[in-house]
């Protein structure tokens, strides 16, 4: 029924909101704003939480791609046993926080959401995964933890900040923090503030301990180290929602917060955003090449493959910024069928080494087609949703403006290369799995165990599948739902 709902909201969905370079509250549709709760401050004057949510052509497209995965979740797991009912449970509070945060527009909102997350992430982790499933998840949790608590204290700022015009009241209103009228002058984070904490500028303090919040669920290097532990130890289902929708509510939040609140600061450091970008990608593809296990190879490829997306923003063109909701998109849609297909051998021999696999092709031709279709997309094969997205974010980089300083050429060369050194992973990996003749660790244990899909697992990827070549064919199912939300965006920061 949830993804009927997105479906149907994404073919309802007006293009077109009016451009003036400043975010309104009416370039927002299928908007709910119902008062929450009333607080009389004194001094600071009247406090009112709204439960503030709306979509715009960015938060659509991935309403959509995260209503898909998590029917893909729940389909993947069949191989939870035991306590069914506390597993689904986690599952739909996971799944309210998630759909939440994407469509939150009130800041105390927003943060409730993200912080519900945690918890049902902590414990799908800890109670389903692997031998080191209590390490992995604790791991997991004081990350984004780490970056969360802080996040508060800039909210707080924010809020200090901020006055609603229409009443004179401080507000969590994201919109209205989006323009710099709303600023109180002299305030924390006003544009005029010669405010310095620890020395550096508020506004840049403050843009910092936010993108910190969101890197590390992109995640960007180095703070990326929760993410392999993460995606080895979780089962097939969690590491689907992981890799496929968690990841990309880090770049959401650089979108939507970092960049549309702190316009100023992100210009004035996009190159470092872009190279943190180029770092991921370059950092992720080395660490691919070097894994022997195809589960930690696979969550190394998103690391480089989500720099494409820093990137992309750090261009703060249209072109950068669309390549990259469109690689978020793409890639949470290959990071799912990578991960549920890694969970089909997994849950059929418990082993995941690479050199214990040869010749699989012979005996699982059906999975080899899958796997094949899954990494040439992921390396970017023309044709597939992932090209698109590449060619767009490295085309944002010759495209950004100048007032703040272009980007330089070479960010984009490097991140080429990433796009070559994803080719050697994935082929490689293919080639040592499933072509040669047919050699098995297990002998003829495996060779008896290691049947081919049967139906639930094909009809699970063949939309999936068809998913990634539609949008490789037809990006404008993405482009003509962002687009006029990627222009605002880029107006404002040009402005």
């Amino acid at each position: 029924m949830q993804l009927g709902i997105a479906v149907w909201i994404y073919m309802h969905f007006q293009n077109g909101p009016a451009f003036g370079g400043i975010m309104h509250e009416d370039e927002f549709q299928f908007v709910q704003k119902v008062p929450w709760i009333n607080l009389n401050l004194g001094g600071i004057g009247k406090t009112q939480i709204e439960y503030f949510v709306g979509i715009d052509g960015i938060s659509i497209t991935l309403l959509v791609m995260t209503s898909l995965i998590l029917v893909i979740a729940a389909l993947s797991s069949w191989e939870i046993k035991s306590n069914l009912k506390g597993f689904f449970v986690l599952f739909l509070i996971l799944d309210m926080a998630v759909l939440g945060v994407f469509c939150s527009l009130d800041f105390f909102l927003f943060y409730i959401f993200y912080e519900l997350m945690l918890l049902p992430l902590y414990f799908l982790i800890g109670m389903w995964g692997g031998a080191r499933r209590e390490y992995a998840a604790i791991k997991f949790f004081l990350y984004t933890l780490f970056g969360s608590v802080f996040m508060l204290l800039v909210i707080i700022g924010l809020y200090l900040s901020v006055k609603d015009p229409a009443t004179g009241n401080h507000t969590f209103n994201m919109v209205q923090m989006m323009n710099p009228a709303n600023y109180a002058y002299g305030s924390v984070f006003s544009m005029y503030s010669d405010l310095k904490i620890f020395g550096i500028q508020a506004r840049t303090l403050g843009f910092i301990v936010l993108f910190i919040a969101f890197a590390i669920k992109v995640p960007v290097v180095p703070l990326h180290t929760w993410l392999p532990d993460a995606h080895v130890e979780a089962p097939t289902p969690v590491s689907i929602i992981l890799a496929g929708i968690l990841l990309k509510i880090g770049g959401y939040g650089i979108i939507r917060v970092c960049v549309s609140i702190f316009p100023d600061v992100a210009g004035n450091n996009a190159f470092w955003l872009g190279l943190l970008g180029v770092i991921s990608i370059l950092y992720g593809a080395f660490n691919a090449l070097a894994q022997r296990d195809l589960k930690r190879l696979i969550a190394y490829s998103s690391v480089s493959q989500m720099g494409f997306v820093l990137l992309g923003i750090a261009s703060q063109s249209a072109e950068g910024i669309s390549g990259a909701v469109m690689q978020m998109v793409s890639h949470g849609f290959l990071a799912t069928m990578l991960f549920f297909l890694v969970g089909v051998i997994y849950n059929r021999v418990h082993d995941r080494d690479i050199y214990n696999f040869k010749g699989l092709g012979s005996l699982m031709p059906h999975y080899t087609v899958f796997i094949m279709i899954a990494f040439f997309a992921s390396l970017g094969l023309p044709g597939f949703s992932a090209f698109i997205a590449e060619a767009f974010s490295l085309m944002g980089v010759f495209k950004s403006p100048s007032s703040n300083g272009p980007l330089p050429y070479w960010v984009a060369a490097l991140g080429a290369v990433g796009i070559l050194f994803s080719a050697a992973y994935f082929l490689w990996t293919l080639q040592r799995m499933f072509f040669g003749k047919l050699t098995l660790k297990g002998g003829d244990t495996w060779k008896t165990a290691l049947t081919d899909l049967n139906f639930r697992e094909v009809t699970t990827l063949v939309p999936l599948a068809a998913l990634v070549l539609i949008l490789g064919l037809m990006p404008s199912l993405v482009f003509s739902k962002i687009n006029d939300s990627v222009l605002l965006l880029v107006q404002f920061l040009q402005k």
